[in-house]
């Protein structure tokens, strides 16, 4: 009884709804269609079987009474049809800013595609699955660079050997010719394996690049990053356009993901005619950097973003 109550209520509260008047009135259209159908048939019946003909008022009622329920329910789905339509087809329309709970007003981020891991060759674990003693990333490692967001440039440069690049193509990443002589012999010593890299350009005119160094083991691959590239208070080697730099301290806690480490800094003002910001990450056998430059300022929230989705694809 509670649950034909309910659906009583929304039928008259669904009345002064656009398009819902039309809606009862077809039902009760029907509905009088439908009585007078099923009385000329009840008349019939009998006339048949040679019993009297019953009265017009108790013909009507009796028909009506088990009608009545059935037409009130026919009314009830016909309105729930015409809110449920208007609902699904509302929402359709709407852009997600416009619906409450799927509202994403733009924040900075950028538009990444879909993040999708490459298969492991037959019979290869997972980096830091338990039987993967070496946290080797055994997929192919152009596969595991990000991918540029939506709507950006592709730095073609970094793309002329199908995503590998030649170490003298990172080296030239730091200004500095000690620099780039010393990690040159790091690079041979420690059996540096291949380079995979990925640029692009975004609207904004940040410029973004990205270099993953593969080494044998990830014991290799750490030692490599604490010596080399690892800083506390600064970077611990300059990079190109940034002569001073600083911790990013306001780089998300809840951005860090397990088995993934990362290193992030900034270049304080003032800054030359670019701002340059920058990460090392360490996964496995894996050194990441990531690079963001633009002119007037590069902006903390896509590179924060870029860094943690990179990190996502090597864990």
């Amino acid at each position: 009884m509670s649950e034909q109550k309910a659906v009583e209520g929304v039928i008259e509260g669904a009345i002064g709804e656009p398009g819902a008047k039309g809606v009862t009135e077809r039902v009760s259209e029907g509905v009088t269609e439908e009585r007078e159908q099923a009385a000329g048939a009840a008349v019939g019946a009998e006339a048949e079987v040679g019993q009297e003909p019953v009265p017009s008022a108790a013909r009507a009622a009796r028909v009506s009474r088990p009608l009545r329920g059935a037409l009130r329910w026919a009314a009830a789905l016909a309105v729930f049809a015409v809110f449920g339509a208007s609902t699904a087809y509302g929402v359709t329309r709407l852009e997600r800013t416009d619906v409450p709970g799927l509202a994403t007003v733009p924040d900075g981020r950028w538009d990444y595609p879909q993040l999708v891991r490459p298969p492991l060759p037959e019979g290869r674990p997972a980096p830091f699955a338990s039987s993967n003693k070496a946290t080797a990333h055994y997929a192919d490692l152009r596969a595991l660079v990000l991918p540029a967001p939506r709507g950006a440039t592709v730095d073609k440069t970094l793309a002329v050997s199908h995503g590998w690049v030649r170490t003298g193509t990172f080296l030239d990443e730091y200004p500095l010719k000690d620099d780039r002589e010393l990690l040159d012999g790091v690079f041979r010593d420690r059996g540096l394996r291949h380079i995979a890299a990925r640029g692009w350009t975004t609207p904004d005119g940040t410029r973004t690049r990205i270099y993953l160094l593969q080494f044998d083991t990830g014991l290799v691959a750490g030692e490599v990053q604490q010596e080399e590239f690892a800083g506390y208070d600064r970077a611990p080697r300059t990079l190109r356009g940034a002569p001073s730099t600083e911790l990013d301290g306001q780089f998300p806690d809840s951005w860090q993901l397990p088995n993934v480490t990362h290193y992030a800094y900034d270049e304080p003002r003032p800054y030359g005619a670019e701002q340059v910001r920058q990460a090392y990450l360490l996964a496995g056998d894996v050194i990441g950097l990531v690079v963001q430059s633009r002119k007037g300022g590069a902006h903390a929230l896509p590179f924060q973003q870029t860094v943690a989705l990179q990190a996502e694809l090597l864990g």
